[in-house]
């Protein structure tokens, strides 16, 4: 008897954490080579007049599915973004299990895109249609409890579009 209340606790308890936590959809394919997704970024951006937009972070990180999350579920952004940006998910991973030829594809990342891990994940980095980086913006001043907040998140995409940029 008294392991059958133990058990259904239990069940009840597992229950309530597996509702009350979101699943968030991966986001980051780890299988492509980010320097090539960079490039073909931004080949397009070039032929759509726009800026390129590379959240670094992995699916690891619970903090960039949920940046990921937010952007696509705020029409407000998602428009922003369609209109002036190719946005890319570019994934690093710093295990060392990924192998030394990863490891050395995620630092080349790294160093083309003037290191923006030093300010956490996910970061963002906006890429001119030269592939010039412009900016990198550290996700922490976009946050707001345990998500992010609209009017700080729109400021950063608004502030970066090529027409404010080029004014």
């Amino acid at each position: 008897m008294r392991k059958k209340i133990i058990l259904s606790l239990l069940g009840v308890c597992l229950a309530l954490t597996l509702n009350a936590q979101t699943v968030l959809k991966k986001v980051y394919n780890e299988d492509i080579n980010p320097i090539e997704q960079i490039d073909q970024a931004l080949v397009k951006a070039r032929s759509e007049g726009k800026f390129v937009i590379c959240q670094v972070g992995g699916n690891w990180c619970p903090w960039c599915l949920r940046f990921a999350d937010f952007i696509t579920s705020d029409t407000a952004i998602s428009n922003v973004i369609d209109e002036s940006f190719v946005y890319i998910h570019v994934n690093y991973n710093p295990r060392k299990s990924e192998g030394e030829e990863k490891m050395q594809l995620a630092k080349q990342m790294l160093n083309r895109l003037n290191n923006p891990a030093r300010f956490g994940f996910p970061v963002f980095v906006v890429l001119d249609e030269k592939g010039r980086v412009i900016h990198i913006q550290d996700s922490s001043f976009l946050e707001e409890g345990q998500g992010y907040n609209q009017e700080k998140v729109l400021r950063f995409f608004k502030n970066w579009t090529p027409k404010a940029v080029k004014q």
